[in-house]
């Protein structure tokens, strides 16, 4: 039954109102969205909605010291403020030569309201110079599921690669032109989606999700 994952409450669910099993995704890039809504769309038994269709929901601050602790804080604060299962995740970009940077602060690593070409700017500038063979990068992600009371689990992923000199492919968003992986000769915005999708950070921990998400969906 739903109140043995989500505890009993005496708040009316919008969610649950609409759909049992629905879980809302926590965050408001469009992009994200889509990969995470194509990566789960053969999952039985949920339905994903995204933040926008919750007005009320708080600002949440990611002020976490890893991708995990970012993730968890707000896919708990989600899910209380919208009484349902809620899903979020953080992820970004570790580029050895820079001593892991841009890590947590991947979105807004040029600054609070930098596009992606800024940050994807930053980084090459930061790099000018450096040799091909040590410019080794590696995306990672985790994943959080919440019920209004509780964490339910955490799933993570990671992709190994290198950092061209220049921007490659249209595809993708965020840092995905200038992450090279070598086994496809391809940066992230080269690959055709569904490889993307089969091996990236994202997916890998969507992967995990799923594999967790579908046993607790069937105890509903």
């Amino acid at each position: 039954m739903i109140k043995e994952i989500m505890g009993e409450s005496n708040m009316p669910s919008i969610v649950n109102e609409i759909h049992p099993k629905a879980i809302v995704i926590a965050t408001q890039n469009e992009k994200k969205r889509k990969e995470i809504i194509e990566i789960l769309k053969n999952v039985p038994g949920i339905l994903l909605r995204g933040v926008e269709d919750f007005p009320f929901l708080p600002k949440v601050e990611e002020d976490g010291n890893s991708f995990r602790e970012n993730a968890i804080k707000k896919a708990t604060i989600l899910a209380k403020s919208c009484n349902a299962l809620a899903m979020a995740d953080d992820s970004g970009l570790e580029i050895d030569a820079l001593n892991g940077r841009p890590g947590i602060y991947s979105s807004r690593y040029a600054g609070p309201n930098a596009t992606d070409e800024k940050n994807i700017e930053k980084v090459l500038s930061e790099l000018r110079g450096v040799p091909k063979e040590k410019r080794t990068a590696r995306f990672l992600c985790s994943i959080a599921l919440a019920s209004p009371h509780q964490l339910l689990f955490v799933a993570e992923g990671r992709c190994e690669g290198f950092i061209t000199e220049q921007p490659r492919g249209k595809g993708g968003f965020g840092y995905d032109p200038i992450f090279y992986v070598p086994d496809y000769n391809q940066t992230f915005a080269e690959l055709n989606p569904l490889i993307k999708n089969s091996i990236s950070h994202r997916g890998l921990a969507l992967k995990q999700f799923k594999e967790q998400i579908i046993p607790l969906i069937q105890r509903f």
